[in-house]
């Protein structure tokens, strides 16, 4: 029988392995914080992979986090494709976080399914994208920024060759701008934005989703939220809160250094890990290894 009254780490993670040992599905819901838990700070911090790579973007316009670069309002599009650019290949050329083989690990041998609003791709270079659903979108594609078709374009050649066609004055050529074959607008990286193309692959990976949600609904699910801050609970938190109040089956529990919460309904069926991701990732590993007791 699990108990979640002790509160100290140790107990803590030995709780979480024992509950993905006992579950018979496992919901994996992973927002920026795990990227971050990976090494990966860029996003909202100026880091070294920032600085390595953006630092000359960082002195011409003033940001400081990549984030900031992508919604910054550049003059011109040339200036603007030259950041999407190189940011993306600095995110798509990354290597494979740590915490990404630690949870591959410890879900080997389970009936899993992951939910994830990163569009880094780091989830797909190790898991199948059977079981994956990128409800965000994922830096790999291009879509018409009119949206006046409902296709999806391979998007990593051509931004490593704009990439490399990145001038002393942070701009690329006019005329290698990427535009839609239909419409002949712009493209633009397929995620989320005001412009984001909700059409087949976006209801693709929803239905993927529910229907890993409806098979595995009776069993008992465990719903393991990984670095959800508090800047979009729609998407991963409150839809797993939901889940687990009203499935009689179902466990929630959230690792997050800073957000990790369990509201007050789900106190009996719920628990909050608050420290490092990458670090209970890699306490759990070893205790389903032996490494650690």
């Amino acid at each position: 029988m699990i108990t979640t009254k002790s509160k100290s780490y140790e107990e803590q993670v030995k709780l979480f392995a024992e509950h993905i040992k006992e579950a018979g599905a496992i919901v994996v819901g992973a927002a920026s914080g795990m990227s971050a838990a990976a090494g990966y700070r860029h996003y909202y911090e100026r880091d070294k992979d920032f600085v390595e790579n953006l630092g000359d973007f960082e002195k011409k316009y003033g940001y400081h986090n990549s984030f900031d670069g992508f919604y910054y309002h550049y003059r011109t599009s040339e200036e603007r494709w030259a950041f999407i650019a190189r940011n993306l290949c600095m995110i798509l050329d990354a290597r494979t976080g740590q915490p990404y083989y630690d949870l591959s690990e410890i879900l080997k041998d389970k009936n899993y399914y992951i939910l994830t609003t990163n569009q880094d791709t780091q989830f797909s270079r190790i898991f199948s994208e059977k079981k994956i659903s990128a409800i965000q979108g994922d830096w790999r594609y291009f879509q018409c920024s009119r949206r006046c078709h409902d296709e999806l374009y391979d998007s990593v050649e051509t931004l490593h060759k704009l990439n490399d066609a990145i001038g002393p004055d942070l701009r690329v050529p006019t005329d290698m701008i990427p535009r839609c074959p239909k419409c002949g607008a712009e493209m633009e990286p397929w995620v989320r934005s005001w412009v984001f193309l909700e059409g087949k692959k976006y209801h693709e990976e929803h239905n993927k989703l529910n229907a890993f949600l409806k098979k595995n609904m009776h069993k008992k699910v465990l719903f393991l939220e990984l670095g959800v801050g508090r800047m979009t609970p729609m998407f991963i938190q409150e839809p797993f809160w939901d889940l687990t109040y009203a499935w009689p089956g179902a466990f929630y529990i959230t690792i997050n250094p800073r957000d990790a919460i369990v509201p007050d309904e789900l106190k009996n069926k719920g628990m909050a890990i608050r420290e490092d991701i990458a670090k209970v990732l890699a306490d759990t590993r070893k205790i389903f290894s032996g490494e650690m007791k």
